[in-house]
């Protein structure tokens, strides 16, 4: 092999090794300081509730070539919060949340569904007080870009979906509090 195959074939290798390495899917730690999970309710008919959850840990795989990713999302239910002190207890309760023996919220997905390069909706696995059952987040919003400060490259997004909370033996007062559930999240992560 002269000189100038064996430097081809080096180029060549180089550039697959280069193109795989570009190609292969990141996986992203979730910042918990920007990433967000709320819910809403009807309380009564009187007015929509706004809670959130202040502690969120999880990982994220983004391949957007491949039109591939997974989400695996942890809300810590202890750091719920209502906005008062008092009601954040009475949601931690038995009748609600059971934080005493169900102390996380997690969300597997089993399926992105891409539109182009940008996942548009999340099929996957919500447990809730040991209660495990199908829900489909949809992406109503999706940036994959270097982070500015970090220089790492980072995604965001922002998805919702609607879940009854009776399903999840969490129905205390339905109807009269709304037995539907909107669980809005805004999440950001970066590259390990």
């Amino acid at each position: 092999m002269t000189s100038i195959q064996r430097l081809l074939t080096a180029l060549a290798l180089t550039g697959a090794v280069a193109t795989s390495a570009v190609a292969a899917p990141l996986t992203y730690n979730v910042d918990g300081s920007h990433t967000f999970p709320r819910f809403s309710y009807l309380h009564f008919g009187y007015s929509t509730q706004l809670s959130s959850f202040s502690k969120t840990t999880g990982k994220v795989v983004y391949d957007a070539q491949a039109q591939q990713g997974s989400v695996d999302i942890v809300i810590s239910t202890k750091s719920v919060n209502t906005g008062f002190a008092d009601f954040n207890e009475h949601i931690q309760g038995e009748d609600f949340l059971d934080t005493t023996k169900f102390p996380e919220a997690i969300f597997k997905s089993t399926k992105v569904v891409f539109e182009g390069d940008k996942p548009k909706s999340i099929e996957g696995q919500l447990t809730i007080k040991g209660v495990t059952k199908p829900v489909t987040l949809t992406v109503t919003s999706f940036q994959a870009a270097p982070h500015p400060m970090m220089k790492k490259p980072t995604i965001g997004a922002n998805a919702f979906t609607v879940i009854k909370r009776s399903e999840f033996n969490a129905g205390k007062y339905a109807p009269y509090v709304g037995d539907e559930v909107r669980i809005d999240i805004a999440i950001e992560a970066i590259a390990q």
